[in-house]
Parts: C-alpha cells; sequence; structure tokens
C-alpha cells in the first residue's frame, strides 16, 4: 500500500472520506449556518470566473461520484464521469470537443484531409510522457489499434469504426495517415471521441496499475472506489498546471458531496441536483457553477409501430408539451427549454427554426385526423436520472388536456437503458454533450446500434453520408439543416430541455471554466484551476 499523503493522515486516514465520514464532518458547520450565510458577501474577483493573477500550489480535492472497487486507471475503460476525470488529469486526446463541440486540436497539431475526404493526415505536436519520452505517431496507432480490437469493449471502439487500421501508418514519428473506409468530413470528431486517449505503444493492463501519459498531471497513489492522487507536470506541453496536487475522492450520494463541500472536505463537488443549487446560490458559503446545454431531456417516441408510426400523432405530441413547466417542474427551472432538436448552440444546430410552443387545439385536430382519439399509452420512465420521474407525471397531466391518456411506468434504475431501446412505445430519454454529427450517427441512422426512435429512413442516411462527403464547411453545414428540419417536422424526440449540468467550488477555487458541458474539453478542466 502507498503510504497516505499528509493531507489524508490529517483527515483521519481515509484517502476517499465516506458518506457518514463526510455527513459528520459536516454536522457540526451546520447549527453556525445561518450566521455564516449572513456574513459572507459575493464580492469581486468571485471564484470560477477566471478572475485574478493564478496562484501557484496547494491541493484541491474532488468529489466525484465513482465506480466502487472495479475502478480502473485504463483510460479506454472511461464510462464514469470520475472515470473520465481522472484520464483527462494523467492523458491526452489527439483532439477534444469545444464548447459548441467542434474538434480542438490538443496532441495533434494539425489535420489535413485529401481531396475525396479518405484519408487524413494528423501532424503530432511536441509532446512527451510522464517517463520522458516524446509522443510518437506509433503511440498514436496502437492506442488506436488497442481501443479497436474486436476481443475487447473498450469505449471508444465505435467511434474508430471509420479508420481502416491495418492500412493506417505512421509517415514519420510526428505524422501519422489515417486512412478511411469512405469519406469522412467530420473525421476531427472521431479524434475527440469518448475514451480516444493516447497511451504509450506496448503498454498493456497491468501497466495501469502505475500508469503514464502525457497528460498535465503525474500518477502518485490510487485506491479504486475511494482516491486517486496525482501532482502536477511541470512539463506539460499545455503549461504546467497551477495546483501542485490533485485528488479525486469517491462520494456516491450527492448529499455526501454537498456536504463534504460546506464541511471543508472537498474544494469541489461534481454533479450536485437543481434543489441542492437552489438551496445555496447566491448565499456566499459555495460557488454554484452551471454548465448549460450540458444533457438533452427528451421523449422518444417509437417510430415504427403504432400509434408513433403515424407522423400526425408525433407531431401532436410535439405540440402537447409545455416545455416550460416541463422545465420548471422536473428540473427547478435548471436549464433552457428545447425545439425537438438536439445540441442547442452547437455547430450545425438548426436554431432558426420557430420555437415550438404548446398548442392543445392542434394537438386534438392532429389526433383526430389521425383516429388517435382517446389514445391510451404507456410511458416509460425511471429514477435513472434526474428529472425522469417528475417529468414523467408533468407530461402525463399536460396529455390529458389534449385528450390522451399516459400509464406512467417506472422500470429498474440498472436495466432502464437497455429496456427502453428495443422495448416498449414511449420513453423519458437523455443525452450528454457530443457533435451534432455524432448524435445523428450514433442514433438516427438505420443501422445506428442506440437508435431508441426507430427513425429508419434510407434517404435521411444518404443525406448523411452526403454531408460526410462534402468538403466545403458551409455546403455541408446546409446538408445537416435539411436533416433537422425533417427531424424537426416529424422526428422521434420529443426535446423538451436541455438541463445545466452542475458543480458546486469552494469560495477558494478560481478558474472553473463556466460555459463547458459536461464531457468537453474545457469540463474538468484541473490543469487550469487554482486556489486563493
Amino acid at each position: 500500500m502507498t503510504e497516505l499523503p499528509p493531507h489524508d493522515r490529517e483527515t483521519g486516514g481515509h484517502p476517499g472520506l465516506r458518506r457518514r465520514g463526510f455527513l459528520a464532518a459536516a454536522a457540526g458547520t451546520t447549527a453556525a449556518a445561518g450566521l455564516l450565510l449572513a456574513g459572507c458577501g459575493t464580492g469581486p474577483g468571485a471564484p470560477g470566473t477566471g478572475g485574478g493573477t493564478p496562484r501557484r500550489g496547494g491541493r484541491l480535492r474532488a468529489a466525484f461520484a465513482g465506480g466502487g472497487a472495479s475502478e480502473t486507471l485504463d483510460p479506454h475503460l472511461a464510462n464514469l464521469f470520475a472515470d473520465v476525470a481522472r484520464a483527462k488529469a494523467l492523458y491526452d486526446k489527439l483532439a477534444d470537443c469545444g464548447t459548441d463541440m467542434a474538434a480542438r486540436p490538443r496532441l495533434a497539431a494539425k489535420w489535413e484531409p485529401n481531396d475525396t475526404l479518405d484519408r487524413w493526415q494528423v501532424t503530432l505536436r511536441k509532446a512527451a510522457f510522464h517517463n520522458g519520452k516524446p509522443v510518437t505517431a506509433d503511440d498514436v496507432l496502437y492506442s488506436f489499434r488497442r481501443i479497436a480490437d474486436p476481443k475487447k469493449a473498450y469505449r471508444a471502439k465505435a467511434s474508430l469504426e471509420p479508420i481502416d487500421l491495418a492500412a493506417s501508418r505512421a509517415v514519420s514519428p510526428d505524422t501519422v495517415e489515417f486512412r478511411l473506409k469512405r469519406p469522412t468530413a467530420e473525421f476531427p470528431n472521431v479524434l475527440a471521441a469518448f475514451g480516444a486517449y493516447v497511451i504509450p505503444d506496448g503498454t498493456t493492463t497491468a501497466d495501469f496499475a502505475k500508469p503514464v501519459g502525457s497528460g498535465p498531471f503525474r500518477f502518485v497513489s490510487f485506491t479504486p472506489g475511494r482516491s486517486c492522487v496525482v501532482q502536477r507536470n511541470d512539463s506539460y506541453w499545455d503549461g504546467a498546471p497551477h495546483l501542485d496536487e490533485l485528488e479525486f475522492v469517491v462520494a456516491n450520494e450527492e448529499s455526501a458531496r454537498i456536504n463534504a463541500l460546506l464541511g471543508g472536505q472537498v474544494e469541489y463537488a461534481h454533479e450536485l441536483n437543481p434543489t441542492t443549487a437552489r438551496a445555496h446560490e447566491g448565499k456566499g458559503r459555495i460557488e454554484i457553477v452551471r454548465l448549460r446545454n450540458s444533457a438533452m431531456q427528451s421523449f422518444a417516441m417509437k417510430t415504427d409501430r403504432a400509434p408513433f408510426d403515424d407522423k400526425r400523432v408525433r407531431e401532436a405530441f410535439f405540440l402537447i408539451a409545455d416545455r416550460k413547466e416541463l422545465l420548471d417542474g422536473a428540473l427547478s427551472g435548471a436549464g433552457e427549454i428545447g425545439n425537438d432538436l438536439f445540441g442547442k448552440g452547437y455547430e450545425y444546430y438548426a436554431g432558426d427554426l420557430p420555437q415550438r410552443h404548446q398548442d392543445l387545439d392542434r394537438a386534438r385536430h392532429l389526433l383526430k385526423q389521425a383516429g388517435a382519439e382517446d389514445l391510451r399509452i404507456t410511458l416509460d420512465t425511471s429514477p435513472v436520472a434526474a428529472g425522469f420521474t417528475e417529468a414523467a407525471g408533468i407530461f402525463r397531466d399536460q396529455a390529458a388536456k389534449a385528450g390522451v391518456t399516459l400509464q406512467v411506468k417506472s422500470g429498474s434504475k440498472d436495466s432502464y437503458w437497455s429496456d427502453i431501446l428495443d422495448s416498449g412505445t414511449l420513453c423519458c430519454y437523455r443525452s450528454g454533450a457530443m457533435p451534432i454529427e455524432s448524435h445523428i450517427s450514433q442514433r438516427l441512422l438505420t443501422g445506428s446500434t442506440t437508435n431508441a426512435t426507430k427513425w429508419h429512413h434510407k434517404d435521411f442516411d444518404a443525406l448523411y453520408q452526403q454531408a460526410q462527403s462534402t468538403k466545403d464547411k458551409k455546403e455541408r453545414a446546409a446538408v445537416y439543416g435539411r436533416m433537422q428540419r425533417r427531424l424537426y417536422a416529424e422526428g422521434g424526440f420529443l426535446v423538451w430541455g436541455f438541463a445545466d449540468w452542475i458543480v458546486g467550488t469552494s469560495r477558494r477555487v478560481h478558474g472553473v471554466a463556466h460555459d463547458a458541458p459536461a464531457n468537453t474539453l474545457d469540463w474538468a478542466r484541473f490543469d487550469k484551476v487554482w486556489l486563493a
């Protein structure tokens, strides 16, 4: 076992404070909460805004929900937010998504396609692994071929599918030529894929006990399900972090995370709920950071079966929804209303389409036209995601005003996502941030493996291939616009809102990005954070 660092010895030797420890530590602060709240103002230079001069030093403790004893530092297995945050600290990708979900270069200094968009040359920047060895084209190819191993289930495998990795090659130590199976105009999205981290050539599973990456922090210690400690990489290509050390602490319950933050046991608490945020926002004890447009909230209608195989019924459901009421009731107002399209504010989003509003008279007319009066449908939901059960109850009441009876059925948290993929008719659905192109390819093509609305249209598939074969970005955007207008008119996703992703920080914490949806480059960007 690695010796506990000084901080952990001071807190009783627990590298991952358990819920009971969190609550006990916070209890001592509760009685004085009124006095503390009255005595603290926001003042100038508020944390998280990036204002002021960064200060070097200190350890930041960040609380995330974790995955128990099975946690690993293998970045290709990253599934949970805690996994990804640790991976971002230790490793790099060739590219990552900006706030608009467009790909931004990281280890890749630049990328250039050929005229037919089926061959891309990627030039690497000068960067080194923690052992001093340079990051090379061989490392990139080794990493991608490992991810694509048909015997494994690595997270980015499906995203790398367009690459012919057998034909791809290292042109030089700092240049990779990727040969693709078909024209792919949005190939940089592949480089930015969730989980597509670069590791040293020859890395084995055993090596992740003491991982070597090229990220902003170096490995110190790791206890699965409890704690991971990393320290500043002074040689990081993008500038050394301000922090001396960073500790990821596992706290699965939201109450444990917020109480740890209030009690001073952590400085950063990930994934707080809207009620908690509203209770503490602007009160002076902690800072609430709202990451806008982080999660699409919707109802998914199966378009291949009755009654939603009739587009008039789908349009009626679009018009039944009171989006503001859903947002306020299910998410405590923590977000923005949707317009039945994924990716509000992202690159290629069709923001010129008129905002849809509730119109019960028109909805009843459409249902009558479709012979779907007195419709009775089961709405599947689950406490698997924040706001799901609340949204189902609110929409049930809205539908009743149009003569539709929705029977709300609550499913298992453990099996909900697999259950609703092929079964049922109508369900609560959400999605995290990703490029609009990725959303289309993963969820809306005939062969998509997570096509929850069963949207199967060959002409729509052809438009996607046209977009991927179009080199001119303006022309490509026009094709994506056509596809979104089709979805707006008759698609299967009733997108009623986009939820904020909520983070809490200590007043000492500066440099946390306020405009980075979860899963993007600047989310959990601890190399840019400092302690006042």
